[in-house]
């Protein structure tokens, strides 16, 4: 069994879904699943944000008019490296399921446990390059990004990312960004 935010890293990945929320889904569906613990975001009247702590859900609409529908999450694992165990920075529901954060998550890590259960992450050229790396599993459409190099030297403190550590966990990536992202940036 792999140990507790290990799991939620690797279930994430696999099934492109936070605790079983789809990016699809609605504001109504992720808090049902992540609770009413949230900071609410907004910058019109077409798109809107919840910040879940770890975890933030994002979505749009054609007019006020309109339901919204579901665009994307990310898991801002960098976030975790500001405080020790995530106890604040982690959701409620997520940390009653999985227990506690460790600060740092390791690319090489994450890579190992999904390769153990048969996932491959395929590399991405990306704008943030070389100083990020992103990473595409394509069954579940999630882009994971590491940190890989530095633009100047930091002395190693609290929130501060280390070298291989997983920024940010996103979903949905499709197989025609992954094509632009190749073509752009390639």
């Amino acid at each position: 069994m792999t140990p507790h935010s290990l799991e939620f890293y690797v279930d994430v990945v696999t099934s492109g879904t936070v605790l079983g929320a789809r990016p699809t889904d609605g504001p109504d569906q992720v808090s049902a699943i992540l609770g009413s613990d949230f900071a609410e975001n907004s910058l019109s009247d077409h798109s809107m944000w919840r910040d879940y702590g770890l975890v933030e859900f994002a979505w749009v609409r054609e007019s006020p008019d309109h339901p919204w529908a579901g665009h994307h999450f990310s898991v801002q694992v960098h976030r975790l490296s500001y405080g020790g165990g995530g106890g604040r920075i982690v959701n409620k529901a997520i940390r009653e399921r999985y227990g506690r954060f460790d600060r740092h998550l390791r690319s090489d890590k994450l890579q190992r446990l999904l390769g153990n259960r048969g996932v491959c992450l395929e590399d991405v050229p990306d704008a943030n390059g070389p100083a990020f790396s992103l990473h595409w599993q394509p069954a579940s459409q999630v882009s994971v990004m590491v940190l890989r190099k530095r633009e100047r030297e930091r002395t190693r403190r609290r929130g501060t990312l280390l070298i291989g550590d997983v920024c940010r966990i996103s979903s949905s990536m499709t197989a025609e960004q992954v094509v632009w992202n190749r073509a752009r940036y390639g």
